[in-house]
């Protein structure tokens, strides 16, 4: 009798320390998700925060630039013409290089994910 209560006292021994290990498991999954939503939402809001306020500061650098080449070149079209091809310019070089973009924002966004 004694080896079927050894038995016994064995799987109930591994069916608490199984139930504790997945509790903890499911618990460590919740906190490890709540930690990547907050910092990817703490992202976004900074992206969000920087970036219109870096795009209202551009817009109205380029008006001040377009507004300097018009009154140098005597022709205000020819002066937003040319700030306009600059920006068209930039644009193609940053749509060549798309790939390195890629491979960055996926180098970062797994260092923060799989650490």
């Amino acid at each position: 009798m004694s080896v079927f209560e050894d038995i016994n006292d064995t799987t109930e021994k591994a069916s608490n320390i199984g139930e504790r290990y997945i509790k903890s498991s499911h618990q460590y999954f919740k906190l490890k998700i709540f930690q990547q939503l907050t910092l990817s939402l703490s992202l976004v809001a900074k992206v969000l925060a920087v970036g219109s306020l870096l795009l209202v500061g551009l817009a109205f650098l380029s008006v001040a630039a377009a507004m300097e080449m018009s009154r140098l070149l005597d022709s205000h079209s020819l002066g937003f013409l040319l700030v306009g091809l600059f920006y068209v310019i930039i644009s193609v070089i940053i749509y060549k290089l798309r790939a390195k973009f890629n491979t960055i924002i996926i180098k970062k966004v797994g260092q923060n994910y799989f650490n």
